[in-house]
């Protein structure tokens, strides 16, 4: 069913990916782990210059585990088996070669929060929420959320969500960097348009190289490392046909001008 479960398609340079259980508010079983997991390794299209993660519906963009599906992992290797899968999934995320913006039509909670902070970018719709509220079952984070979260908004506010269980909503999610912009409900998809149009405009080339760049940084690489990285990408770039063809357009208009 995870094929059914999760929709791909192709708009223009976009990859776009729905969880599509709208009816069970978007969980997170481990067949849909698998298969996110496969379109965000194997969807590498050189000409993708975004993908956008959402859900389907106006409730949930995804309500974590699916508690039906993990209901039956109760011993410590089991556990640890079914969280290093999960991790790996949202990990192929986190290193998808361009920016993953996710388009949150509803509510993220439990390990939805921690998709949606395993994206790159967030666009929220008024009245959702992003909660850490793993704490209502006794258990914490363990898909990589736990790092991602005092990332964006500090040691201190991360401890208060976590235990807290706070259901943070969207204007004060934009406030603390958990969202990067937020929008009425009837204008979602157009603000998820106009926020991605800049990156359509640039090459896939340019997008890869500060995507690099953000995900070293996200890893805690060391300076040296980072800086190789930037020099690698910008000789790519430098050399590409995309950087003179977009000189060659300068120097008409300032000949034309």
């Amino acid at each position: 069913m995870a094929d059914d479960d999760v929709r791909v398609e192709r708009d223009g340079r976009t990859m776009r990916v729905t969880l599509n259980r709208p009816d069970k508010h978007n969980p997170l079983s481990r067949p849909v782990l698998d298969r996110l997991r496969e379109i965000f390794e194997s969807t590498r299209a050189d000409d993708v210059a975004c993908a956008v993660l959402t859900g389907e519906g106006d409730r949930y963009f995804a309500a974590g585990g699916d508690v039906r599906d993990l209901a039956g992992v109760r011993t410590a290797e089991e556990t640890r088996a079914m969280a290093t899968q999960a991790r790996a999934t949202l990990d192929a995320i986190r290193a998808y070669p361009v920016p993953v913006v996710a388009r949150l039509n509803g509510d993220a909670i439990g390990g939805g929060a921690e998709l949606a902070l395993a994206c790159d970018l967030r666009v929220m719709r008024e009245g959702a929420h992003i909660g850490f509220i793993h704490g209502r079952l006794a258990i914490t984070s363990a898909w990589g959320g736990g790092v991602d979260l005092p990332m964006l908004v500090g040691p201190a506010r991360a401890l208060r969500m976590t235990s807290r269980c706070e259901l943070v909503p969207a204007a004060t999610a934009l406030a603390w960097g958990l969202a990067d912009a937020v929008a009425p409900a009837d204008r979602l998809e157009e603000t998820l348009q106009e926020f991605i149009a800049p990156m359509l405009r640039q090459s896939t080339a340019a997008l890869r190289g500060g995507k690099a760049l953000a995900l070293a940084a996200r890893r805690g690489a060391p300076v040296d490392q980072r800086l190789a990285i930037e020099l690698d990408a910008f000789v790519v770039t430098w050399t590409h046909d995309d950087h003179w063809a977009a000189v060659d357009r300068l120097l008409s208009r300032q000949r034309s001008g």
